[in-house]
Protein backbone atom coordinates (compact mmCIF):
# COMPACT_ATOMS: atom_id res chain seq x y z
CA UNK A 1 0.00 0.00 0.00
CA UNK A 2 1.18 3.52 -0.95
CA UNK A 3 1.05 6.47 0.84
CA UNK A 4 2.11 9.92 0.15
CA UNK A 5 3.58 10.53 3.49
CA UNK A 6 7.36 10.75 3.94
CA UNK A 7 8.85 8.42 5.86
CA UNK A 8 10.38 8.30 9.44
CA UNK A 9 9.67 10.81 12.29
CA UNK A 10 8.01 13.13 9.27
CA UNK A 11 5.42 10.63 8.16
CA UNK A 12 3.88 10.12 11.57
CA UNK A 13 2.31 13.34 11.67
CA UNK A 14 0.14 12.93 8.38
CA UNK A 15 -2.74 11.32 8.58
CA UNK A 16 -2.35 9.10 5.87
CA UNK A 17 -0.09 7.27 7.43
CA UNK A 18 -2.11 5.92 10.46
CA UNK A 19 -5.19 5.36 8.02
CA UNK A 20 -2.53 3.21 5.76
CA UNK A 21 -1.56 0.95 9.34
CA UNK A 22 -5.21 0.21 10.30
CA UNK A 23 -6.13 -0.88 6.76
CA UNK A 24 -2.88 -2.79 6.91
CA UNK A 25 -4.04 -4.48 10.24
CA UNK A 26 -7.23 -5.03 8.35
CA UNK A 27 -5.67 -7.10 5.27
CA UNK A 28 -3.88 -8.80 7.91
CA UNK A 29 -6.94 -9.79 10.07
CA UNK A 30 -8.27 -11.11 6.29
CA UNK A 31 -5.43 -13.21 6.00
CA UNK A 32 -3.58 -11.56 3.52
CA UNK A 33 0.37 -9.97 3.79
CA UNK A 34 0.06 -6.18 3.79
CA UNK A 35 2.65 -3.58 4.43
CA UNK A 36 2.84 0.10 4.21
CA UNK A 37 5.06 2.10 1.39
CA UNK A 38 6.44 5.49 1.54
CA UNK A 39 6.28 7.59 -1.32
CA UNK A 40 10.04 7.12 -1.69
CA UNK A 41 9.05 3.45 -2.63
CA UNK A 42 5.96 4.33 -4.82
CA UNK A 43 7.61 3.24 -7.90
CA UNK A 44 10.93 1.18 -7.14
CA UNK A 45 11.27 -1.88 -8.89
CA UNK A 46 9.98 -3.69 -5.44
CA UNK A 47 6.51 -2.88 -6.42
CA UNK A 48 7.04 -5.24 -9.62
CA UNK A 49 6.79 -8.06 -7.45
CA UNK A 50 3.41 -7.12 -5.62
CA UNK A 51 0.47 -8.39 -6.39
CA UNK A 52 -1.60 -5.88 -5.61
CA UNK A 53 -0.44 -2.44 -4.94
CA UNK A 54 -3.19 0.17 -3.37
CA UNK A 55 -2.29 3.97 -3.98
CA UNK A 56 -3.83 5.97 -1.29
CA UNK A 57 -4.08 9.03 -3.55
CA UNK A 58 -3.75 12.40 -0.95
CA UNK A 59 -1.28 15.24 -2.06
CA UNK A 60 0.97 13.28 -4.43
CA UNK A 61 0.56 11.58 -7.93
CA UNK A 62 1.35 8.47 -8.84
CA UNK A 63 1.97 6.89 -11.95
CA UNK A 64 2.29 2.85 -11.79
CA UNK A 65 5.04 0.89 -12.59
CA UNK A 66 3.54 -1.43 -14.69
CA UNK A 67 4.55 -5.40 -14.48
CA UNK A 68 2.39 -8.29 -13.25
CA UNK A 69 0.76 -6.21 -10.20
CA UNK A 70 -3.02 -5.33 -10.46
CA UNK A 71 -2.54 -1.39 -8.87
CA UNK A 72 -5.99 0.57 -7.80
CA UNK A 73 -6.11 3.45 -6.80
CA UNK A 74 -8.43 5.02 -3.79
CA UNK A 75 -8.56 8.69 -3.63
CA UNK A 76 -9.32 9.81 0.27
CA UNK A 77 -8.43 13.56 0.05
CA UNK A 78 -7.60 16.72 -2.12
CA UNK A 79 -9.95 15.82 -5.41
CA UNK A 80 -8.74 18.64 -7.10
CA UNK A 81 -5.24 17.57 -7.51
CA UNK A 82 -6.29 14.41 -9.49
CA UNK A 83 -5.80 14.87 -13.38
CA UNK A 84 -8.56 14.17 -15.92
CA UNK A 85 -6.11 11.10 -17.42
CA UNK A 86 -4.90 9.45 -13.88
CA UNK A 87 -7.50 7.11 -12.52
CA UNK A 88 -7.31 5.53 -16.34
CA UNK A 89 -3.70 4.24 -15.56
CA UNK A 90 -5.50 1.81 -12.58
CA UNK A 91 -6.82 -1.01 -12.86
CA UNK A 92 -9.63 -0.29 -10.47
CA UNK A 93 -10.16 3.76 -8.70
CA UNK A 94 -12.40 4.08 -5.89
CA UNK A 95 -12.78 7.63 -4.14
CA UNK A 96 -13.72 8.27 -0.30
CA UNK A 97 -16.96 10.61 -1.52
CA UNK A 98 -20.59 9.42 -2.93
CA UNK A 99 -21.09 12.37 -4.77
CA UNK A 100 -17.77 12.85 -5.89
CA UNK A 101 -17.93 9.09 -7.60
CA UNK A 102 -21.00 10.04 -9.13
CA UNK A 103 -20.18 13.15 -10.54
CA UNK A 104 -16.60 12.10 -11.61
CA UNK A 105 -16.94 9.04 -13.32
CA UNK A 106 -18.49 10.63 -16.84
CA UNK A 107 -15.49 12.81 -16.18
CA UNK A 108 -12.74 10.29 -16.18
CA UNK A 109 -13.91 8.06 -18.69
CA UNK A 110 -13.89 5.12 -16.37
CA UNK A 111 -15.80 3.54 -13.14
CA UNK A 112 -15.39 5.05 -10.10
CA UNK A 113 -16.12 3.61 -7.28
CA UNK A 114 -17.21 5.52 -3.74
CA UNK A 115 -15.76 3.72 -1.08
CA UNK A 116 -15.82 6.80 2.38
CA UNK A 117 -13.05 6.94 4.95
CA UNK A 118 -12.79 4.77 8.18
CA UNK A 119 -12.21 3.81 11.35
CA UNK A 120 -10.86 1.77 13.61
CA UNK A 121 -13.32 0.34 16.38
CA UNK A 122 -10.87 -1.90 17.57
CA UNK A 123 -9.51 1.56 18.57
CA UNK A 124 -12.00 4.22 18.25
CA UNK A 125 -14.96 2.79 21.12
CA UNK A 126 -16.59 4.55 23.91
CA UNK A 127 -15.12 2.57 26.26
CA UNK A 128 -11.60 4.67 25.40
CA UNK A 129 -11.89 7.20 28.50
CA UNK A 130 -14.94 7.90 30.52
CA UNK A 131 -17.66 10.50 28.90
CA UNK A 132 -16.72 14.07 29.71
CA UNK A 133 -12.69 13.15 31.36
CA UNK A 134 -10.71 14.89 28.90
CA UNK A 135 -10.81 18.19 27.47
CA UNK A 136 -14.05 20.36 27.31
CA UNK A 137 -13.90 21.69 23.46
CA UNK A 138 -11.01 20.17 21.68
CA UNK A 139 -9.30 20.42 18.53
CA UNK A 140 -6.85 17.93 17.09
CA UNK A 141 -5.12 18.95 13.45
CA UNK A 142 -2.30 21.20 12.14
CA UNK A 143 -2.78 24.67 10.93
CA UNK A 144 -2.53 23.48 7.53
CA UNK A 145 -0.44 27.48 7.12
CA UNK A 146 -3.94 28.87 7.94
CA UNK A 147 -6.36 29.92 9.96
CA UNK A 148 -8.58 26.60 10.67
CA UNK A 149 -11.94 28.01 10.53
CA UNK A 150 -13.79 25.92 13.42
CA UNK A 151 -10.93 27.27 15.72
CA UNK A 152 -11.42 31.00 14.30
CA UNK A 153 -14.97 31.18 14.80
CA UNK A 154 -14.79 29.14 18.02
CA UNK A 155 -12.39 32.17 19.02
CA UNK A 156 -14.36 34.36 17.95
CA UNK A 157 -17.51 33.44 19.46
CA UNK A 158 -15.40 33.77 22.73
CA UNK A 159 -14.68 29.57 22.92
CA UNK A 160 -12.20 28.54 24.94
CA UNK A 161 -10.23 25.20 22.64
CA UNK A 162 -7.89 23.39 23.82
CA UNK A 163 -5.78 22.81 20.17
CA UNK A 164 -3.26 20.09 19.70
CA UNK A 165 -1.36 20.60 16.56
CA UNK A 166 1.85 21.96 14.93
CA UNK A 167 1.85 25.57 13.14
CA UNK A 168 -0.46 27.04 15.91
CA UNK A 169 1.81 29.82 17.70
CA UNK A 170 0.71 32.31 14.44
CA UNK A 171 -2.46 32.31 14.92
CA UNK A 172 -3.36 31.12 19.16
CA UNK A 173 -2.07 32.57 22.43
CA UNK A 174 0.15 30.31 23.79
CA UNK A 175 -2.45 28.94 26.70
CA UNK A 176 -4.81 27.55 24.14
CA UNK A 177 -2.47 25.09 22.93
CA UNK A 178 -2.14 22.03 24.79
CA UNK A 179 0.44 20.65 22.39
CA UNK A 180 1.94 19.63 19.26
CA UNK A 181 1.28 16.41 19.11
CA UNK A 182 -1.36 13.56 19.89
CA UNK A 183 0.17 10.11 19.92
CA UNK A 184 -1.92 8.40 17.82
CA UNK A 185 -1.99 5.50 20.44
CA UNK A 186 -3.50 8.17 22.92
CA UNK A 187 -6.66 9.92 19.97
CA UNK A 188 -9.04 7.29 21.32
CA UNK A 189 -8.97 8.42 25.19
CA UNK A 190 -8.46 12.06 23.92
CA UNK A 191 -11.95 11.76 21.66
CA UNK A 192 -13.93 9.23 23.97
CA UNK A 193 -13.15 11.65 26.78
CA UNK A 194 -14.04 14.89 24.90
CA UNK A 195 -16.85 17.29 25.90
CA UNK A 196 -17.00 18.58 22.42
CA UNK A 197 -14.81 17.37 19.15
CA UNK A 198 -14.23 19.92 17.02
CA UNK A 199 -13.77 19.35 13.37
CA UNK A 200 -13.71 20.87 9.67
CA UNK A 201 -12.99 20.30 5.75
CA UNK A 202 -11.08 21.89 3.58
CA UNK A 203 -13.41 23.69 1.47
CA UNK A 204 -13.38 21.92 -1.74
CA UNK A 205 -13.16 18.32 0.22
CA UNK A 206 -16.26 19.72 2.39
CA UNK A 207 -18.22 20.45 -1.22
CA UNK A 208 -17.37 17.67 -3.07
CA UNK A 209 -18.26 15.49 0.16
CA UNK A 210 -15.02 14.14 0.90
CA UNK A 211 -15.90 13.29 4.74
CA UNK A 212 -13.05 13.61 7.39
CA UNK A 213 -11.46 10.82 9.11
CA UNK A 214 -11.52 12.96 11.99
CA UNK A 215 -15.68 12.20 11.71
CA UNK A 216 -15.46 8.28 11.60
CA UNK A 217 -13.25 8.19 14.53
CA UNK A 218 -14.89 10.85 17.20
CA UNK A 219 -18.38 9.76 16.12
CA UNK A 220 -17.15 5.73 16.62
CA UNK A 221 -15.83 6.90 20.22
CA UNK A 222 -19.45 8.35 20.97
CA UNK A 223 -18.24 11.94 21.17
CA UNK A 224 -20.23 14.99 20.68
CA UNK A 225 -18.44 16.12 17.79
CA UNK A 226 -19.35 19.46 16.15
CA UNK A 227 -18.21 20.37 12.37
CA UNK A 228 -18.76 22.54 9.52
CA UNK A 229 -20.99 20.98 6.81
CA UNK A 230 -20.18 19.03 3.98
CA UNK A 231 -21.81 17.13 1.01
CA UNK A 232 -23.09 14.56 2.04
CA UNK A 233 -22.55 14.25 6.13
CA UNK A 234 -25.98 13.73 6.96
CA UNK A 235 -26.44 10.77 4.83
CA UNK A 236 -23.75 8.92 6.82
CA UNK A 237 -24.01 10.26 10.70
CA UNK A 238 -27.91 11.10 10.61
CA UNK A 239 -28.77 13.78 13.04
CA UNK A 240 -25.69 12.39 15.27
CA UNK A 241 -23.23 14.93 14.51
CA UNK A 242 -24.12 18.95 14.63
CA UNK A 243 -22.82 21.14 11.95
CA UNK A 244 -23.02 24.67 11.74
CA UNK A 245 -22.64 27.95 9.72
CA UNK A 246 -21.33 30.84 11.32
CA UNK A 247 -19.82 31.81 14.64
CA UNK A 248 -22.42 32.78 16.23
CA UNK A 249 -24.19 29.67 15.54
CA UNK A 250 -21.19 27.25 16.90
CA UNK A 251 -21.50 29.10 19.88
CA UNK A 252 -25.22 28.70 20.57
CA UNK A 253 -24.35 25.06 19.89
CA UNK A 254 -21.48 25.36 22.22
CA UNK A 255 -23.41 27.00 25.21
CA UNK A 256 -25.18 23.92 26.27
CA UNK A 257 -23.85 21.20 24.56
CA UNK A 258 -25.13 18.40 26.75
CA UNK A 259 -28.69 19.99 25.45
CA UNK A 260 -27.03 20.94 21.93
CA UNK A 261 -25.85 17.37 21.05
CA UNK A 262 -27.20 13.80 20.74
CA UNK A 263 -27.71 12.22 24.43
CA UNK A 264 -25.62 9.61 25.19
CA UNK A 265 -27.95 6.65 24.23
CA UNK A 266 -28.38 7.86 20.57
CA UNK A 267 -24.16 8.80 20.26
CA UNK A 268 -23.58 4.95 20.89
CA UNK A 269 -26.38 3.82 18.90
CA UNK A 270 -24.14 5.96 16.15
CA UNK A 271 -20.98 4.32 17.47
CA UNK A 272 -22.28 1.04 16.91
CA UNK A 273 -23.18 1.44 13.60
CA UNK A 274 -20.23 3.51 12.76
CA UNK A 275 -17.99 0.68 13.69
CA UNK A 276 -20.03 -1.87 11.89
CA UNK A 277 -20.91 -0.27 8.66
CA UNK A 278 -17.36 1.89 8.44
CA UNK A 279 -14.99 -0.32 10.16
CA UNK A 280 -11.38 -0.18 7.99
CA UNK A 281 -12.07 -4.49 7.88
CA UNK A 282 -15.84 -3.49 5.96
CA UNK A 283 -13.39 -1.51 3.73
CA UNK A 284 -10.98 -4.16 3.40
CA UNK A 285 -12.88 -6.84 2.01
CA UNK A 286 -14.26 -4.45 -0.54
CA UNK A 287 -10.53 -4.23 -1.82
CA UNK A 288 -9.65 -7.88 -1.25
CA UNK A 289 -13.22 -8.68 -3.71
CA UNK A 290 -12.43 -6.24 -6.22
CA UNK A 291 -8.71 -7.30 -6.49
CA UNK A 292 -9.98 -11.24 -6.83
CA UNK A 293 -12.47 -9.96 -9.47
CA UNK A 294 -9.39 -8.33 -11.29
CA UNK A 295 -6.83 -11.00 -10.94
CA UNK A 296 -9.93 -13.61 -11.79
CA UNK A 297 -9.52 -15.51 -8.77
Amino acid sequence: MVVAAPKGEAGAQWGDTWFAADLVDALVRAGHTARTVFRGGATSAARESDDVVLVLRGLRRVVPRRGAATWMLWVISHPELVAADEPAEYDATFVASEHWARASTGEFGTEVTPLLQATNPRRFTPDAAAEDSGERILFVGSTRGEFRPVVRDALAAGIDVSVYGVGWEEFLPSATIRGEFIPNSALPAAYAGAGVVLNDHWPDMARDGFLSNRLFDAAAAGSRVLSDRATGLADVFGNGIRTYEHAGDLASVLADPVAAFPPRAERLALADRIARDHSFDARAAVLIDRAYELRGQ
